[in-house]
């Protein structure tokens, strides 16, 4: 039987927690809902009013992973849900995670947690801007540093001003607070940006996901603004080899980083990183820090 663990009055159940979930650092699934137990802060804050998509993987990286935006069957009463509308009519009913038993009870499944850039009250009408910069071999996260700091100018611009995270896994993510804004228009937006970009720089940037066109640039991807699509979160572990985290990082970090691993972050470097520097993704919660998307045409 599973131990049973009170966390702010919800009885939790929690499974195997001496299971290895990162076969490579041998990092235990008790291990991992402890991360997220003292990082719940930061993570709450993220995804507070955001219904939530999974990528599950409870027998680690290497096992089977799936995806799902349905709430998982046995989820508790008191996990609050919301329904997502769809352009085909239907809607669906996804997780939202408001407080930390709800937080406890998602880690216990092991997941990673992605979602839209919009909220459960404005579906479809877009309060962040994101570019995904995803590195085709042989370049790393270092080109994309590069296609970052264009990206950051240009959209300082257009008086946006991006924040900026590793993905966890191979690239970065930039973040930009925006005044609500259709979804379509935003993605229209970013498409732009990111067109730019291949044109300014055409030896390094891609905006188109054909494979053959990656190998050795950096994709920008902008279709994550599209209010179907989903991103990583902040401070979510990520289901790669090691536990890695999509970590807020500085744009000194950015404009220093020489080698992939001066930004690659395990969850046991998060604590210190918090102290030293707080929350850097903090002026996404700060709803005067957003600013509207320049008139189109673009």
């Amino acid at each position: 039987m599973s131990p049973i663990t009170v966390v702010e009055g919800r009885r939790l159940p929690l499974s195997n927690l001496d299971k290895v979930i990162y076969p490579e650092t041998g990092t235990t699934k008790g291990e991992v809902l402890h991360y997220c137990t003292i990082t719940a802060d930061v993570l709450l804050a993220h995804l507070h009013d955001r219904p939530l998509s999974f990528l599950r993987y409870p027998d680690g990286p290497d096992g089977q992973r799936f995806f799902t935006k349905n709430v998982p069957p046995g989820t508790p009463s008191w996990v609050q849900t919301c329904e997502v509308p769809h352009t085909s009519g239907e809607a669906t009913r996804q997780v939202l995670i408001q407080d930390l038993p709800s937080l406890v009870w998602a880690a216990n499944l092991v997941v990673e947690l992605h979602a839209p850039q919009w909220t459960r009250d404005a579906p479809g009408s877009a309060d962040r801007l994101v570019f995904d910069l995803d590195p085709g071999a042989p370049a790393t996260i270092v080109e994309c540093c590069t296609a970052a700091r264009w990206l950051r100018d240009r959209l300082a611009a257009d008086g946006l001003h991006a924040y900026a995270k590793t993905s966890g896994s191979k690239g970065l993510h930039l973040i930009v607070p925006i005044e609500h804004t259709p979804s379509e228009r935003a993605t229209a937006y970013a498409r732009a940006l990111a067109v730019e970009a291949r044109a300014a720089l055409p030896d390094l940037v891609v905006h188109r996901m054909t494979k053959a066109l990656r190998p050795g640039r950096i994709f920008i991807d902008f279709s994550q603004n599209a209010a179907a699509k989903t991103t990583a979160v902040a401070y979510t572990l990520r289901a790669r080899a090691t536990p890695t985290v999509s970590t807020p990082v500085t744009w000194d970090e950015i404009a220093a980083c020489t080698a992939p691993e001066q930004l690659s972050f395990l969850f046991g470097d998060i604590a210190a990183r918090r102290e030293h520097h707080g929350d850097l993704l903090a002026p996404l919660l700060d709803p005067d820090r957003a600013a509207p998307l320049p008139k189109a045409p673009w």
